[in-house]
């Protein structure tokens, strides 16, 4: 399991350091009065419990985004984005306090990720390949899971 593990993580350091910050899907001014709804934000009672969750064992959110660019492919990367910086920030340990939801592609019931491995509950690799997985299975791939996201603010 750890060469497997071992590339990634690398691939994932690379992806932090050497890249820019990545591009925006879409050039948009969220300020303006007819922002569209990628500009949409998560709840406030959402972001209380997103921050206060996590451990000691967390990684930083910009190291669990450059895993994500590592393994999904790029031209859905941006719709991957755009879903779970709204569903989790990006934070492997997000629990919605309404439905118990969790994690970065917020499972329900979360245990589904099980199928991808046991260490679902804080491996960040895990959970980005449950979730693609996921879009793939259910719309097609991550921009027919946006475009769900958009109409109904789930997916």
């Amino acid at each position: 399991m750890l060469r497997y593990f071992l590339p990634v993580v690398a691939a994932a350091v690379c992806a932090l350091f050497c890249c820019a910050a990545p591009a925006q899907a879409v050039a948009t001014d969220c300020d303006a009065p007819d922002a569209p709804p990628i500009c949409a934000t998560p709840s406030s009672a959402w972001e209380t419990e997103a921050q206060s969750a996590g451990s000691a064992f967390s990684m930083p959110r910009a190291a669990v985004k450059a895993l994500a660019m590592v393994i999904v492919p790029p031209h859905h990367f941006w719709a991957f984005d755009n879903i779970i910086t709204r569903e989790s920030g990006w934070n492997v340990f997000a629990v919605n306090p309404e439905s118990g939801a969790y994690g970065l592609g917020q499972a329900l019931p979360p245990e589904k990720m099980s199928t991808h491995g046991l260490d679902w509950p804080f491996n960040p690799v895990t959970q980005i390949r449950w979730t693609y997985d996921y879009m793939n299975k259910r719309y097609g791939s991550p921009i027919g899971a946006w475009e769900f996201w958009q109409t109904h603010h789930w997916y």
